[in-house]
């Protein structure tokens, strides 16, 4: 079945001069019980959460998927520099806070990069991928 994955929609924008900060919500995924899509809310629930001091690099955009079909809701973590977080099984009225902590530890780290330990207890073994951060050509040495 495709999916139309052309758009990353952005719903927040993020402050200019700053590391950018990206969360990315797929919109497709369904709730295994009530085949609702908690996506589009969880969206809106973050934008409220993150449009507060110090979230100004951030930026939450919805996406129709993202290939976490067998653990929905999935949402991504994407900054400058960084490596990039999927996570699964997210709720929105349970997950929400853990999501946000996440946000506020996720722009703290210079790489990106945190072990499952130091992540927010709410988002512990929801964890799909962490994918290293695409760092800059370096030009080979004479």
């Amino acid at each position: 079945m495709a999916h139309d994955m052309a758009a990353v929609v952005p719903l927040y924008g993020s402050a200019g001069g700053q590391r950018r900060h990206r969360i990315v919500v797929c919109t497709t995924c369904r709730n295994r019980e009530t085949r609702e899509q908690p996506g589009t809310k969880l969206a809106t629930l973050l934008e409220a959460e993150l449009s507060g001091v110090g979230f100004e690099s951030f930026e939450v955009s919805v996406v129709a998927c993202m290939a976490g079909c067998d653990r929905p809701c999935a949402v991504a973590f994407q900054g400058d520099g960084k490596a990039s977080y999927l996570f699964g099984d997210i709720e929105p009225g349970r997950d929400g806070d853990a999501l946000v902590a996440f946000a506020r530890q996720y722009a703290e780290l210079d790489d990106g990069w945190c072990s499952s330990i130091q992540r927010p207890e709410g988002l512990k073994g929801k964890t799909i991928s962490r994918i290293p951060a695409l760092l800059p050509h370096r030009k080979e040495r004479p």
